[in-house]
């Protein structure tokens, strides 16, 4: 009799009787059997709140970017743990060494960075990289800290004084006044203004993030452009 019950309820060939299984009801779903527990639609959980910590740093963490004779000593900089939005469009945690004056700047941006989901695609110290920047750059490494001189400069970078960034330097590269880039993962990059996951263009609310705490970007240099590149009072 039970799979009589079912089958007329299925098919909606019988009208129901006192021996079949109930109409389904609103709180009864089709083809539930009476007396189940009724699913209740799950809302999606939101991703976690943007989170940042700050902390000094050992010199064991800086085995290759730090060195004596750096402009700023060790003790002087400071380690950021921050949330960022992913290119798989999940949250991830990574970390930045900036100086200890200017991490407030990088936490105010960042903050914005997560809550517009605007993708990084991944964010270690460089010394993952044994403080090679062409590596970090060709892993596409958003970084901050690294005692090395400018690029085709005797000066100190202003990464070796913990007050510049570089974000996604393969959708932002270094280009030349001539137009080339020293990383072929990156020459589709190379023209402003394009569309594309992490691409930072002139005006962007990128830009416009890092204007409003003191911070110039690359992009706007004169001859070569340095699309990764935002720091400190600019240089």
């Amino acid at each position: 009799m039970a799979f009589v019950a079912l089958a007329s309820v299925s098919c909606g060939a019988a009208e129901p009787t006192a021996s079949v299984a109930p109409e389904p009801t609103a709180s009864t779903p089709a083809y539930e059997t009476p007396g189940s527990p009724t699913a209740t639609p799950t809302k999606p959980a939101s991703p976690p709140a943007f989170t940042a910590k700050v902390s000094g740093i050992s010199r064991d963490r800086l085995p290759y970017s730090w060195r004596p004779g750096c402009p700023v000593h060790y003790r002087d900089l400071r380690l950021v743990t921050l949330s960022y939005w992913g290119f798989d469009n999940k949250p991830h945690t990574g970390e930045l060494v900036v100086r200890k004056t200017v991490t407030d700047d990088i936490v105010t941006v960042f903050k914005k960075l997560y809550g517009w989901r605007w993708p990084v695609y991944q964010m270690k110290l460089v010394d993952a990289y044994k403080a090679d920047d062409f590596a970090s750059i060709e892993a596409n490494n958003t970084s901050a800290f690294n005692c090395r001189r400018a690029t085709g400069s005797s000066n100190w970078s202003n990464h070796a004084y913990g007050e510049a960034i570089d974000i996604n330097p393969q959708q932002n590269p270094y280009v030349t006044a001539s137009g080339s880039t020293a990383h072929k993962n990156a020459e589709k990059y190379t023209e402003r203004p394009m569309r594309g996951k992490g691409v930072i263009n002139p005006g962007d609310k990128v830009v416009k993030a890092f204007a409003q705490v003191g911070w110039e970007w690359g992009g706007y240099w004169s001859g070569a452009k340095d699309y990764q590149h935002f720091s400190k009072g600019g240089g």
